[in-house]
Protein backbone atom coordinates (compact mmCIF):
# COMPACT_ATOMS: atom_id res chain seq x y z
CA UNK A 1 0.00 0.00 0.00
CA UNK A 2 1.48 3.36 -1.01
CA UNK A 3 1.61 6.17 1.47
CA UNK A 4 0.20 9.65 1.04
CA UNK A 5 2.52 11.82 -1.05
CA UNK A 6 4.79 14.45 0.48
CA UNK A 7 8.01 14.70 -1.54
CA UNK A 8 8.95 12.57 -4.53
CA UNK A 9 11.50 9.95 -3.53
CA UNK A 10 14.33 9.07 -5.90
CA UNK A 11 15.89 5.74 -4.99
CA UNK A 12 19.15 4.31 -6.29
CA UNK A 13 20.72 0.92 -6.02
CA UNK A 14 24.48 1.15 -5.47
CA UNK A 15 26.51 -1.73 -6.90
CA UNK A 16 26.80 -1.71 -10.71
CA UNK A 17 24.36 1.20 -10.74
CA UNK A 18 26.14 4.17 -9.16
CA UNK A 19 29.54 2.49 -9.31
CA UNK A 20 31.00 0.28 -12.03
CA UNK A 21 31.37 -2.82 -9.86
CA UNK A 22 30.17 -4.61 -6.73
CA UNK A 23 31.42 -3.06 -3.49
CA UNK A 24 31.13 -6.22 -1.37
CA UNK A 25 32.94 -8.35 -3.93
CA UNK A 26 35.65 -5.71 -4.30
CA UNK A 27 35.98 -5.45 -0.51
CA UNK A 28 36.87 -9.15 -0.48
CA UNK A 29 39.46 -8.61 -3.21
CA UNK A 30 40.89 -5.66 -1.30
CA UNK A 31 41.27 -7.72 1.88
CA UNK A 32 43.19 -10.32 -0.10
CA UNK A 33 45.37 -7.66 -1.72
CA UNK A 34 46.21 -6.24 1.71
CA UNK A 35 47.15 -9.65 3.11
CA UNK A 36 44.29 -9.52 5.63
CA UNK A 37 43.00 -12.76 4.13
CA UNK A 38 45.86 -15.25 4.16
CA UNK A 39 44.18 -18.11 2.28
CA UNK A 40 43.41 -16.10 -0.83
CA UNK A 41 42.53 -19.08 -3.03
CA UNK A 42 39.85 -20.44 -0.69
CA UNK A 43 38.46 -17.00 0.08
CA UNK A 44 38.29 -15.99 -3.58
CA UNK A 45 36.51 -19.23 -4.42
CA UNK A 46 33.79 -18.44 -1.87
CA UNK A 47 33.66 -14.78 -2.92
CA UNK A 48 33.11 -15.88 -6.52
CA UNK A 49 30.52 -18.43 -5.44
CA UNK A 50 28.39 -15.94 -3.53
CA UNK A 51 28.62 -13.37 -6.31
CA UNK A 52 27.47 -15.95 -8.85
CA UNK A 53 24.57 -16.92 -6.59
CA UNK A 54 23.63 -13.24 -6.43
CA UNK A 55 23.79 -12.90 -10.20
CA UNK A 56 21.38 -15.80 -10.73
CA UNK A 57 19.03 -14.64 -7.98
CA UNK A 58 19.65 -17.53 -5.61
CA UNK A 59 21.87 -15.92 -2.96
CA UNK A 60 21.41 -17.11 0.63
CA UNK A 61 21.82 -13.69 2.16
CA UNK A 62 22.49 -15.04 5.65
CA UNK A 63 25.19 -17.44 4.46
CA UNK A 64 26.76 -14.59 2.52
CA UNK A 65 26.63 -12.33 5.58
CA UNK A 66 28.30 -14.97 7.76
CA UNK A 67 31.11 -15.20 5.21
CA UNK A 68 31.39 -11.47 4.51
CA UNK A 69 31.06 -10.15 8.07
CA UNK A 70 33.61 -12.51 9.66
CA UNK A 71 36.54 -10.20 9.01
CA UNK A 72 34.66 -7.32 10.64
CA UNK A 73 34.81 -9.19 13.95
CA UNK A 74 38.60 -9.48 13.86
CA UNK A 75 39.53 -5.80 14.10
CA UNK A 76 38.61 -2.73 16.11
CA UNK A 77 36.33 -0.18 14.52
CA UNK A 78 39.22 2.28 14.15
CA UNK A 79 41.35 -0.34 12.38
CA UNK A 80 38.47 -1.22 10.08
CA UNK A 81 37.83 2.45 9.35
CA UNK A 82 41.44 2.89 8.20
CA UNK A 83 41.11 -0.15 5.94
CA UNK A 84 37.81 1.12 4.60
CA UNK A 85 39.28 4.46 3.60
CA UNK A 86 42.08 2.75 1.70
CA UNK A 87 39.47 0.49 0.09
CA UNK A 88 37.46 3.47 -1.12
CA UNK A 89 40.59 5.16 -2.46
CA UNK A 90 41.94 2.13 -4.31
CA UNK A 91 38.87 0.14 -5.36
CA UNK A 92 35.88 2.51 -5.45
CA UNK A 93 37.12 5.85 -6.71
CA UNK A 94 38.43 4.27 -9.96
CA UNK A 95 34.90 2.98 -10.75
CA UNK A 96 33.06 6.19 -9.86
CA UNK A 97 30.49 6.91 -12.61
CA UNK A 98 30.20 10.54 -13.74
CA UNK A 99 26.80 9.98 -15.37
CA UNK A 100 25.46 8.68 -12.07
CA UNK A 101 26.74 11.76 -10.26
CA UNK A 102 25.15 14.04 -12.86
CA UNK A 103 21.79 12.30 -12.39
CA UNK A 104 22.00 12.62 -8.61
CA UNK A 105 22.99 16.27 -8.81
CA UNK A 106 20.01 17.00 -11.05
CA UNK A 107 17.59 15.46 -8.58
CA UNK A 108 19.09 17.29 -5.62
CA UNK A 109 18.95 20.60 -7.49
CA UNK A 110 15.23 19.98 -8.06
CA UNK A 111 14.64 19.42 -4.36
CA UNK A 112 14.11 15.66 -4.62
CA UNK A 113 14.81 13.35 -1.70
CA UNK A 114 17.59 10.97 -2.75
CA UNK A 115 18.09 7.58 -1.11
CA UNK A 116 20.43 4.65 -1.78
CA UNK A 117 19.16 1.17 -1.00
CA UNK A 118 21.60 -1.72 -1.31
CA UNK A 119 22.11 -5.33 -0.28
CA UNK A 120 25.74 -4.58 0.51
CA UNK A 121 26.61 -3.80 4.10
CA UNK A 122 26.35 -0.41 5.72
CA UNK A 123 29.93 -0.29 6.94
CA UNK A 124 31.57 -0.36 3.51
CA UNK A 125 28.83 1.47 1.59
CA UNK A 126 28.37 4.51 3.82
CA UNK A 127 31.49 6.37 2.58
CA UNK A 128 30.68 5.39 -1.02
CA UNK A 129 27.24 6.94 -0.76
CA UNK A 130 28.70 10.03 0.91
CA UNK A 131 31.15 10.34 -2.00
CA UNK A 132 28.14 10.99 -4.24
CA UNK A 133 26.76 13.56 -1.80
CA UNK A 134 23.84 11.38 -0.71
CA UNK A 135 22.70 11.59 2.89
CA UNK A 136 20.26 8.69 3.14
CA UNK A 137 21.27 5.02 3.01
CA UNK A 138 19.45 1.75 3.62
CA UNK A 139 21.71 -1.30 3.53
CA UNK A 140 22.22 -4.69 5.12
CA UNK A 141 23.23 -3.83 8.66
CA UNK A 142 26.07 -5.69 10.43
CA UNK A 143 25.27 -6.05 14.11
CA UNK A 144 27.46 -3.82 16.29
CA UNK A 145 27.62 -4.31 20.06
CA UNK A 146 29.99 -3.06 22.74
CA UNK A 147 32.15 -1.27 20.19
CA UNK A 148 32.69 -4.24 17.86
CA UNK A 149 30.95 -6.03 15.04
CA UNK A 150 29.47 -9.40 16.02
CA UNK A 151 29.41 -11.04 12.56
CA UNK A 152 25.62 -11.23 12.57
CA UNK A 153 22.97 -9.34 10.62
CA UNK A 154 20.95 -6.71 12.46
CA UNK A 155 17.33 -6.56 11.30
CA UNK A 156 16.12 -7.64 7.87
CA UNK A 157 18.77 -7.95 5.15
CA UNK A 158 18.25 -5.31 2.47
CA UNK A 159 18.00 -7.82 -0.38
CA UNK A 160 15.24 -8.56 -2.92
CA UNK A 161 11.88 -8.07 -1.12
CA UNK A 162 13.87 -7.15 2.00
CA UNK A 163 14.52 -3.80 0.34
CA UNK A 164 10.79 -3.11 0.56
CA UNK A 165 10.71 -4.29 4.19
CA UNK A 166 13.42 -1.75 5.03
CA UNK A 167 12.09 1.02 2.81
CA UNK A 168 8.48 1.22 4.01
CA UNK A 169 9.31 2.09 7.67
CA UNK A 170 11.86 4.63 6.41
CA UNK A 171 9.21 6.32 4.26
CA UNK A 172 6.78 6.47 7.15
CA UNK A 173 9.43 7.79 9.54
CA UNK A 174 10.43 10.51 7.07
CA UNK A 175 6.84 11.41 6.16
CA UNK A 176 7.38 10.44 2.54
CA UNK A 177 5.78 8.11 0.03
CA UNK A 178 6.23 6.07 -3.13
CA UNK A 179 3.80 8.20 -5.12
CA UNK A 180 5.81 9.66 -7.97
CA UNK A 181 8.86 7.68 -6.86
CA UNK A 182 11.74 6.52 -9.05
CA UNK A 183 14.08 3.57 -8.57
CA UNK A 184 17.26 3.05 -10.57
CA UNK A 185 18.79 -0.45 -10.54
CA UNK A 186 20.96 -2.82 -12.53
CA UNK A 187 19.76 -6.13 -11.10
CA UNK A 188 16.80 -8.46 -11.53
CA UNK A 189 17.12 -9.07 -7.77
CA UNK A 190 15.48 -5.65 -7.43
CA UNK A 191 12.37 -6.50 -9.44
CA UNK A 192 10.13 -6.51 -6.32
CA UNK A 193 10.91 -2.85 -5.63
CA UNK A 194 11.10 -1.87 -9.31
CA UNK A 195 7.57 -3.20 -9.75
CA UNK A 196 6.38 -1.22 -6.71
CA UNK A 197 7.61 2.28 -7.58
CA UNK A 198 5.87 4.52 -10.09
CA UNK A 199 8.93 5.00 -12.27
CA UNK A 200 11.28 1.99 -12.50
CA UNK A 201 14.51 2.58 -14.44
CA UNK A 202 17.04 -0.05 -15.51
CA UNK A 203 20.66 1.17 -15.40
CA UNK A 204 23.63 -0.91 -16.60
CA UNK A 205 21.16 -3.76 -16.33
CA UNK A 206 21.68 -7.52 -16.45
CA UNK A 207 19.97 -9.58 -19.14
CA UNK A 208 16.95 -10.53 -17.06
CA UNK A 209 16.26 -6.96 -15.95
CA UNK A 210 16.87 -5.59 -19.44
CA UNK A 211 14.30 -8.03 -20.82
CA UNK A 212 11.78 -7.12 -18.10
CA UNK A 213 12.35 -3.41 -18.73
CA UNK A 214 11.67 -3.77 -22.45
CA UNK A 215 8.57 -5.88 -21.82
CA UNK A 216 7.17 -3.29 -19.41
CA UNK A 217 8.22 -0.18 -21.29
CA UNK A 218 10.64 0.99 -18.58
CA UNK A 219 13.47 3.39 -19.35
CA UNK A 220 16.90 1.79 -19.85
CA UNK A 221 20.14 3.73 -19.32
CA UNK A 222 23.83 2.90 -19.53
CA UNK A 223 26.01 5.03 -17.24
CA UNK A 224 29.27 3.11 -17.71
Amino acid sequence: MKLKNKINTWIFDLDNTLIGGDSDYLWGEFLCDEGIITDRESFQKMNDYFYHQYEIGELDIYAWAEFSFKVLTEFSFDELSDLRQKFVDTKIKPIFLEKAQSCINGHKENGHQVLVITASNTFITKPVVEMYGIEHLLATEPEFKSGRFTGKVSGIPCFQSGKIDNLMPWLEKNNESLIGSYFYSDSHNDLPLLELVDNPIAVNSDEILTSAAHENGWQVFDWR
